[in-house]
């Protein structure tokens, strides 16, 4: 059962812990990671085949396959795909940056040019769910930024085969080639090449443990999104909330995994008995029921705070990766939130909507990053250049100035480089 806590008896540490379970994995991922490096994509499907099941003639998702599967979705759900893609492209053009160049008078250039990189990589997790909404999320956002190939891998099941709604999403997202490999192989291949897979120059998408373990050693090779931990949710309520609702959304994270941590805030004891009782209603009605139990029993909890604004205060420190303000006026309040992922207004403003529809990005900071770091977004996806030039008679202006600056840091050299052309 869910933790009911009083925010005036509590320690900080009884606030702000985070599950911390995680086994310590670097030691496997980096043997992964050096067997790829050395047997390219024979190493890959013979780890396929260990930790998959599958024994793969080829590791490349053909067009017929990628055909048939978008064939084989129900029309309903590929409408709702493209209905989602189109959202999350609307949402994500406004990101679209532009270089500047000032000019002064004396001729003098200075500014900045936008190129996207040219190749991004993007993995989407396999395993116990299907994630589509993963594929949108992570591609098109690239697409936008006019990244020329991307380039996608996923875990196939025992069969070999990728499931058919992902790869209908990847179509519509515009990926340009698929992968059947999972796991930290699949960074590793990605970071350093093979003979199928192409090297790229960034990885984003989350992963389990050994994912983000891998995607941590190959960081310095390649550039990397994020290091995803579990996935949490916070809700701020006050006591005119739906505790049905309250309790639906908390438990739509902790299905996740066990490691998932749902969090409730409110100023009303009233509704944190109640949220109580209906978290343990509903979840005898979920298929995941094990694994959201495990996450409630766990790592959830139900913090009753003094007032709303105590509640936001709390909130800013744990930085959540999904904060819900289930408030009359949550506008109110939204200049308030420093520390957020992502932040959803309302009472009907279920966290799931920002999942998988509305429009912003659902591959965000987690484990408190957010007091330091952003969604998942175009600026992601982009290379920013700074360009500099000088006339003559621009840089004779300052040449003394610069050698002065350079010769305070014991720099002579670079003083050289600056009066050398003047004459000075």
């Amino acid at each position: 059962m869910i933790k009911i806590l009083n925010y005036n008896t509590l320690k900080p540490e009884e606030i702000f812990a985070r599950p911390n379970g995680l086994k310590d994995v670097s030691a496997t991922v980096s043997d992964i990671i050096t067997r790829v490096k050395i047997g390219g994509d024979a190493a890959l499907k013979e780890l396929c085949k260990k930790f998959d099941g599958a024994d793969l003639k080829s590791l490349e998702v053909d067009k017929e396959e990628i055909a048939a599967a978008v064939n084989s979705v129900e029309p309903a759900f590929l409408r709702v795909l493209k209905q989602a893609a189109a959202n999350i492209k609307k949402f994500h053009s406004k990101q679209k940056r532009k270089g500047f160049s000032i000019r002064k008078k004396d001729g003098t250039v200075i500014g900045q040019k936008i190129t996207p990189i040219e190749r991004a990589g993007i993995y989407v997790p396999g395993g116990t769910a299907a994630y589509p909404s993963t594929v949108l999320m992570d591609a098109i956002p690239a697409k936008i930024a006019g990244v020329k190939e991307i380039i996608m891998t996923t875990p196939p099941d025992k069969n070999g085969n990728i499931n058919p709604a992902v790869l209908a999403a990847a179509f519509i997202a515009g990926v340009d080639r698929i992968f059947k490999v999972g796991g930290a192989q699949a960074i590793a291949a990605l970071a350093f090449g093979t003979e199928s897979i192409p090297a790229v120059n960034k990885i984003v998408g989350p992963g389990n443990a050994f994912v983000a373990e891998a995607k941590k050693q190959v960081f310095g090779k390649v550039a990397i999104d994020m290091i995803a931990g579990p996935s949490e949710i916070l809700i701020v309520a006050d006591g005119k909330s739906n505790p049905v609702f309250v309790a639906a959304d908390l438990l739509s994270q902790a299905e996740h995994d066990k490691m998932a941590s749902a969090v409730l805030i409110t100023n009303s004891d009233a509704l944190a008995v109640q949220v109580s009782a209906e978290i343990e209603r509903q979840l005898e009605l979920l298929p995941r029921k094990e694994i959201a139990r495990a996450s409630i029993d766990d790592n959830g909890k139900i913090i009753v705070a003094d007032s709303i604004d105590k509640a936001i205060e709390i909130s800013n420190e744990i930085a959540p990766e999904h904060l819900e303000l289930c408030l009359d006026e949550p506008f109110k309040y939204l200049d308030k939130v420093v520390n957020a992922g992502s932040v959803f207004l309302g009472r009907f403003c279920p966290e799931a909507l920002g999942d998988y529809f509305a429009g912003p990005n659902h591959t965000l900071p987690t484990s408190g990053t957010a007091k330091f770091s952003s969604p998942l977004s175009v600026d992601d996806f982009i290379k920013k250049t700074q360009f500099t030039y000088y006339t003559k008679e621009a840089l004779f202006k300052v040449s003394d100035k610069i050698a002065r600056f350079a010769k305070k840091e014991g720099l002579t050299a670079h003083a050289n480089s600056a009066t050398v052309r003047s004459g000075k």
